[in-house]
């Protein structure tokens, strides 16, 4: 009881307190905070555009989130979920674009194909986590500079003639939503938001209803506990890498197949992955948690984009704010320490 009710409580007070202090730093600067926050409570759900626009942004956060909290849950800090992102779009965009099939044969091949690149980019530092005991951030943070820049030179060389941009994908491999589309005054909004809540469903029935997850999650309490009761380690490291792959593969694919449509030369990495670590540590890495996270920095994000022009505040600024959120989620034990205290006083 205690630890669940610390599990819904930190979340809540770090949001808070990054809220407050983002208004604290509004007000330094000269700002309206209340203008602020109203700007941008408009600018994500003003009316249905933007609303439309919150949900797909929330989409792949939801599925990185997954990612990152799945590994967490054995005890690995999957870094690599960015990357894993640029190789489930690279993917989803190749089978999308080169042949033509009925959706019910297209859609799902798509989406497979990048839950495979994803789960295959998870792969590699899983196994060499479980064989030779190099540590996975090392190797997630390499292999997403080897993602981008291979993606890169795949769309550049081999999905196209020297363009900046493939091809639109076909039709049938699309996740656009043409009445979701009208209904909300034409956002990019796709039923994508589906898969990453069913995603979300099957991340719970794995760590929670099946013997696999127990594995996962004994293995992240204490390798060595699990290992003397007979548990294959490895074996769980390498599982647990691939299916958290797997799920930001999927989160590549909502850009590739729903918001985009195409791929282009990425200048940078999309934050997706890196956001994901966000989205999972506020989520207290449970299923429910990381959809909650997600709508909030889904919110935070779009509706930044309305903060210069509606208040005339930096949208730069939620980047602070979310950085004082997942500050004060990270020293969770200082906010533990004083609820404790706090119910000791009472006493």
């Amino acid at each position: 009881m205690h630890n669940k009710m610390f599990n819904i409580l930190v979340p809540l007070i770090s949001v808070l307190i990054g809220l407050l202090s983002g208004a604290i730093i509004m007000l330094g600067f000269g700002y309206n905070p209340i203008h602020g926050y109203a700007a941008l409570w408009e600018g994500a759900f003003g009316d249905l555009y933007f609303f439309g626009e919150t949900i797909r942004q929330v989409t792949p956060y939801i599925l990185t989130g997954l990612a990152v909290a799945f590994a967490f849950r054995a005890g690995l800090f999957n870094i690599g979920a960015e990357g894993q992102v640029i190789i489930g779009w690279l993917a989803a965009i190749w089978v999308g674009t080169s042949f033509q099939a009925p959706m019910f044969i297209h859609l799902p091949l798509a989406l497979l194909a990048a839950a495979v690149g994803g789960a295959l980019l998870g792969f590699i530092p899983g196994f060499l986590k479980a064989k030779f005991g190099v540590h996975e951030v090392i190797v997630t943070i390499m292999l997403n500079y080897i993602a981008l820049y291979s993606a890169n030179a795949i769309v550049r060389n081999i999905l196209t003639e020297r363009e900046d941009k493939t091809e639109p994908i076909a039709a049938t491999a699309s996740l656009a939503s043409e009445w979701l589309q009208v209904l909300t005054y034409y956002s990019r909004v796709h039923y994508g938001i589906l898969i990453a809540l069913l995603a979300a469903a099957l991340m719970w029935f794995i760590i929670d209803r099946t013997t696999i997850g127990y594995e996962i999650r004994a293995v992240g309490y204490n390798q060595h506990a699990s290992q003397y009761v007979g548990m294959n380690v490895s074996k769980n490291v390498i599982l647990t890498m691939v299916i958290s792959g797997a799920f930001a593969g999927l989160a590549g694919s909502m850009e590739g197949l729903g918001t985009f449509g195409n791929m282009s030369i990425q200048s940078g990495f999309t934050n997706l992955g890196f956001d994901g670590i966000a989205v999972a540590l506020l989520g207290a890495n449970t299923a429910i948690g990381v959809i909650l996270a997600a709508l909030l920095f889904g919110t935070l994000k779009v509706g930044a984009l309305n903060m210069p022009t509606d208040a005339g505040v930096p949208s730069e600024l939620v980047d602070i704010i979310i950085a004082l959120i997942i500050f004060f989620v990270a020293s969770s034990y200082m906010i533990r320490w004083i609820i404790l205290r706090f119910k000791k006083g009472e006493k």
